[in-house]
């Protein structure tokens, strides 16, 4: 797929076809390829990650009038890493993502979840400054907005730890805990696995990037397994 085709695909008339070839740009692609005078992708999306968070938030304002605190739960299931890398996936921004071998050959670690969701953030960033803020917007709700309703109706908002304990308290009278049970990988890489338990039974096992993220990936299938659900 070619950048001329993938700006066909989200939709988006670019003036300058440039800031979007940056915003499909890894960082370590650079490594590889010394011609490449663009640069990578960090830049936009840092600007692009300020412009979903604020069209999100005014579009759950306008909207809706539920309060504060639920909002917050379901911006923050719309823009975190797990949505946009589906996005990303849905868009095929896997098939055009510039990165390095290495990256390219990782292709189901947590790691590539955040390249791609970074692009993502990216590639708003770059619809933003060539297109405008109409443009942008129009991108995150075809493309992000519109999960939403699933969001709700699936309560993908409510976090796992909450709930979990919150059941364990009503069903076994007491308060989950969680136990890192390994680690691997070096320190800009590291990977957790975190068990949940309700007293000295194992429920269930969670992974991710930090300890923090494995234990709502524990008690998540420690939901499912006690189908507390």
């Amino acid at each position: 797929m070619t950048i001329e085709e993938f700006a066909q695909r989200i939709g988006v008339a670019f003036d300058d076809k440039g800031l979007l070839e940056q915003a499909l740009t890894h960082r370590s692609y650079l490594n590889e390829d010394r011609t490449y005078k663009r640069g990578h992708n960090e830049r936009l999306e840092f600007l692009g990650d300020a412009v979903l968070e604020l069209i999100v938030t005014d579009y759950l304002y306008t909207h809706y009038n539920n309060p504060e605190g639920e909002l917050t739960a379901w911006r923050a299931s719309l823009v975190n890493t797990d949505m946009l890398a589906r996005v990303a996936q849905e868009l095929g921004v896997n098939d055009i993502l510039r990165m390095s071998k290495g990256e390219a050959q990782d292709s189901n670690s947590r790691a590539r979840h955040h390249i791609l969701a970074n692009a993502v953030e990216a590639i708003i960033g770059a619809i933003y400054r060539d297109q405008g803020y109409d443009a942008a917007r129009s991108f995150i709700l075809n493309h992000i907005i519109v999960h939403l309703d699933e969001v709700i109706e699936n309560k993908l908002y409510r976090d796992p730890k909450s709930y979990f304990q919150e059941q364990a308290q009503k069903h076994r009278r007491t308060t989950p805990h969680y136990e890192v049970l390994d680690e691997s990988g070096p320190d800009h890489d590291k990977n957790f696995i975190v068990g949940a338990y309700i007293g000295n039974d194992l429920i269930a096992k969670g992974a991710g990037r930090s300890k923090q993220e494995a234990q709502r990936t524990a008690a998540q299938a420690a939901l499912d397994t006690m189908q507390w659900q």
